[in-house]
């Protein structure tokens, strides 16, 4: 099959589950036959998948079409280009931190860190820009199942500064690591900064006891969350950099700070200098 064609198939098998659902639920109209119609442009039919993506509630779905999905996402992720940690350079003077910028789904290590939210099953918000939503659509709705049966077993939501393991499915990195970080809603005190290095020290422990050697973290809690970014980077920085002083027989021998924007970097940038 074609990338058309497979992108097709999985749009015409998601349009189909529940009576349509999900198609009413973004607003697509039937035709005169009663299907919805699928649009023609490409760039129209890879939203419209993901959106289809994004708003799947965990539900069963054949072997079938879990093969047309990865086959399709293997593609699609090859295509966006995959960054090697092995080609990375490590911060001067601190052999084990790394400062990239780039997108996190598009990074081969052994684990990236998801910022996720308390229900963690990723974002339901068709093409939202978030990491969770990025992380979710790049995997595939293999890690929504994944991370549904986790938390089916706990019985409750998760708590803040936990983590919580899954494979990474489509994405070039071997694990996602899940953790729910602080929400600041008036200002910034000790729980709060507490709970974001457990965040950090949490997914860590994890890597550790994975017998992972690499691990990638993105800007916990920086974004809709509201921890200020400045802060959120110096408590980042120096939790990693205590936690390989207190493990040096961990697993863990490289550590990511992931970037997307400049500002981000530039914060880090100042924090990993200074902490020389």
């Amino acid at each position: 099959m074609t990338q058309k064609e497979r992108r097709t198939y999985l749009i015409s098998e998601l349009l189909k589950e529940d009576k349509g659902s999900a198609g009413f639920k973004l607003g697509l109209v039937p035709g005169s036959d009663g299907h919805f119609v699928i649009p023609a442009a490409e760039k129209e039919q890879r939203d419209l998948l993901r959106s289809l993506m994004n708003v799947r509630e965990p539900l069963p779905i054949s072997d079938d079409f879990l093969k047309i999905q990865d086959e399709y996402l293997q593609q699609v992720n090859k295509e966006r280009g995959i960054t090697d940690i092995s080609d990375l350079k490590p911060t001067e003077g601190k052999p084990k931190l790394y400062l990239w910028q780039g997108d996190i789904t598009t990074l081969k290590v052994d684990a990236i860190v998801n910022a996720a939210n308390s229900a963690l099953l990723g974002c339901f918000a068709p093409l939202h820009i978030c990491i969770d939503n990025c992380i979710h659509t790049f995997a595939g709705i293999q890690l929504r199942l994944a991370c549904n049966e986790l938390m089916k077993k706990q019985g409750h939501e998760e708590g803040t500064g936990l983590c919580k393991i899954t494979p990474a499915f489509n994405l070039p990195s071997r694990y996602v690591l899940h953790t729910v970080g602080p929400i600041i809603y008036t200002r910034v005190g000790e729980r709060e900064k507490l709970l974001l290095a457990s965040c950090y020290k949490n997914c860590l422990a994890a890597a550790a006891e994975k017998r992972l050697e690499s691990i990638a973290f993105c800007c916990i809690s920086t974004g809709v969350f509201r921890f200020p970014a400045d802060l959120a980077a110096q408590i980042a920085v120096e939790t990693v950099e205590k936690w390989l002083l207190e493990n040096p027989d961990s697993s863990v021998k490289k550590v990511v700070f992931n970037v997307f924007g400049n500002k981000d970097f530039e914060i880090y940038r100042k924090v990993l200098f200074q902490s020389e």
